[in-house]
């Protein structure tokens, strides 16, 4: 397995000691944060994907619009 090194600071530190525990140490929270971090990114990359095909075939939506979906789905 490779390893990597990476500096953080001292809040930083605080809250990885904090709850490393509960994830199993600090090198399985860290994983633990990459995936949640990709898997929050892969949703805002299908939802703007998704708005953009629907602008495409549908028109621009308004901004009452995409304040209201965006609060009927918690975005």
């Amino acid at each position: 397995m490779m390893g990597a090194r990476v500096r953080l600071d001292k809040e930083t530190r605080r809250l990885l000691e904090r709850i490393a525990p509960e994830f199993g140490g600090r090198a399985a929270t860290v994983g633990e944060a990459l995936r949640r971090l990709a898997a929050d990114h892969d949703r805002k990359e299908a939802v703007r994907a998704f708005f953009d095909e629907w602008e495409a075939a549908e028109g621009p939506l308004s901004d009452e619009d995409l304040s209201a979906t965006g609060e009927r789905h918690g975005l």
